[in-house]
């Protein structure tokens, strides 16, 4: 059974200060992303135990676990390639048109994107998110992993918003991390993902 493996950080851990420390970068890779990637395969080995003997008892009990462990897997690799050393400043071509059309211009879309983060209800992350229903940009609440996306759409840009990620460099001052990662945004990144997804087609029909 093919399992979850750690991707590496495509940078050093103290590629992206001032903005974020190497020491949170080390301690948020190797050991939180790390222990998702492990939670994410023991609830594979189990569910393929449970199968093997005919027991469905704890089905729904580890496809919980299997899904918190997964997402914080996924979000995190999408998160660490979101950024980059030296980079920040404005998107451009299809992506900075989209953001335009679809948040009126990019200070908006950006205080939108900080909203978002400061006021999730525990943790979480803030999202830019492609919606292939209505064809349009949005931003997401995260709740923990999981939640708030609406079914189908598909994350570009990714803002952890769970305290281990700014805590011990920012403590309680959480936006001010929030406006930090503008800093070290990786447009190429989220742009390369935009055009990928961009032609998603639900095969759904809406009313004209």
């Amino acid at each position: 059974m093919a399992k979850y493996t750690l991707p590496d950080l495509p940078y050093d851990h103290g590629a992206l200060e001032p903005h974020i420390s190497g020491k949170i970068m080390q301690l948020h890779h190797d050991k939180h992303h790390r222990a998702y990637v492990t939670g994410a395969n023991e609830a594979l080995d189990a569910l393929a135990d449970a199968r093997a003997r005919n027991d469905f008892s704890r089905t729904a009990a580890l496809e919980r676990q299997l899904a918190f462990n997964v997402s914080g897997h996924v979000l995190h690799s999408l998160f660490w390639q979101n950024l980059a050393p030296r980079a920040g400043g404005e998107p451009t071509g299809a992506l900075a048109d989209q953001l335009r059309r679809d948040f009126g211009d990019f200070t908006r879309f950006r205080a939108e994107l900080v909203s978002a983060a400061a006021t999730i209800m525990g943790s979480g992350w803030a999202a830019l998110t492609w919606d292939p229903l209505s064809k349009r940009l949005l931003t997401a609440q995260i709740h923990d992993h999981q939640n708030e996306i609406t079914q189908g759409g598909v994350p570009i840009l990714v803002l952890d918003a769970w305290e281990h990620a700014y805590y011990l460099q920012y403590g309680p001052e959480k936006k001010t991390y929030f406006e930090a990662v503008w800093n070290v945004w990786n447009w190429a990144d989220a742009g390369r993902r935009f055009e990928s997804v961009r032609g998603i087609d639900l095969a759904l029909k809406q009313a004209a």
